[in-house]
């Protein structure tokens, strides 16, 4: 019998990460805060944020805030468009088993600090 390749029950689940100031976080001088959108791969969408968490505490930054937004099926069947980019980076994720900063924005006190 040969032996088949085990399907991974690995997802990418998207994530928006608002994160506060620490020192030597590397975010912009005056800037209050900022929001990451964020590529995480997990067995389930619980675990994606305890890894994004935890990655996001080693690169000295204060994560505050964690709102899923579910797997590529999941945002698709809610009718989301995502682009060929989008898409890629989700699959580096998924291949790497890692957490992906797609973009960040960072927060001033005078802007307001909308993140939906």
């Amino acid at each position: 019998m040969e032996k088949q390749k085990k399907k991974s029950r690995q997802q990418v689940y998207t994530l928006l990460v608002q994160i506060g100031r620490k020192e030597g976080d590397g975010l912009p001088e005056g800037a209050s805060g900022a929001a990451l959108m964020v590529y995480a791969s997990g067995i389930d969408e619980a675990e994606a944020v305890r890894e994004t968490v935890a990655i996001l505490k080693q690169a000295d930054t204060a994560p505050l805030d964690v709102t899923g937004y579910g797997t590529l099926e999941e945002r698709l069947a809610e009718g989301y468009e995502i682009d060929t980019d989008e898409r890629d980076l989700m699959q580096r994720a998924l291949d790497e088993n890692a957490v992906i900063v797609a973009q960040m924005t960072p927060f001033f006190d005078d802007e307001p600090q909308t993140l939906h």
